[in-house]
């Protein structure tokens, strides 16, 4: 489990892929404080850390994450959102997210207002996830309150400590970014789903 409170910005070393796996590298001032083993959040994609060499660590995406996620779009030099696990009987400074990336989403537009962002995003609803007003979302692993909801878009507003020690500072209209819908929101959605 993780809070969506990014830790740090980690830099894509090297990318290796073998079979349907990609094996990725990240260089991460968290990297001395990681063991093997351990659960990291990539762009809010639980992976586990596999290899440490200096301030290098390596994490392993199956073909499932990457056909679900952004990861398989990464590139050496790209920046990276991590998030260690939250630890039990911590603060939960965001909600709860899980690490598990429901759908990818676009976004659309992005707009200045007075020293803060408004992002707007537009995702797919074959796959049955809502977003509501003032509701939680996660976008890229970070833990966000949804400003306006509609059938398949939504938008956010980012402060810009956050605009700026995340990879938002980094986004485009076009970016794809890994959406985790409100865990709470998903259960609802599929129960009414099974009552109709």
């Amino acid at each position: 489990m993780f809070t969506g409170i990014i830790e740090s910005l980690g830099e894509v070393k090297q990318l290796e892929k073998e079979g349907g796996n990609l094996h990725i590298s990240i260089n991460s001032s968290i990297t001395p404080e990681l063991k093997i083993d351990q659960s990291v959040a990539h762009n809010g994609v639980c992976l586990t850390v596999v290899a440490i060499d200096g301030p290098t660590y390596t994490v392993t995406a199956i073909d499932e994450t990457l056909q679900k996620s952004n990861l398989g779009e990464l590139k050496v030099g790209d920046k990276v959102n991590l998030e260690r696990a939250m630890v039990l009987g911590a603060r939960l400074d965001g909600h709860m997210v899980q690490g598990h990336v429901d759908q990818t989403g676009k976004c659309t537009a992005i707009s200045e207002m007075d020293g803060s962002w408004f992002f707007t995003f537009e995702y797919d609803t074959s796959y049955n996830n809502v977003t509501i007003e003032k509701g939680s979302i996660s976008i890229d692993g970070v833990s966000l309150t949804v400003v306006n909801s509609d059938t398949n878009t939504f938008s956010v507003a980012i402060i810009p400590y956050t605009y700026e020690h995340t990879r938002f500072g980094t986004y485009k209209v076009g970016d794809t970014v890994n959406l985790e819908f409100d865990v709470i929101g998903k259960y609802v959605a599929r129960l009414i789903a099974l009552q109709t």
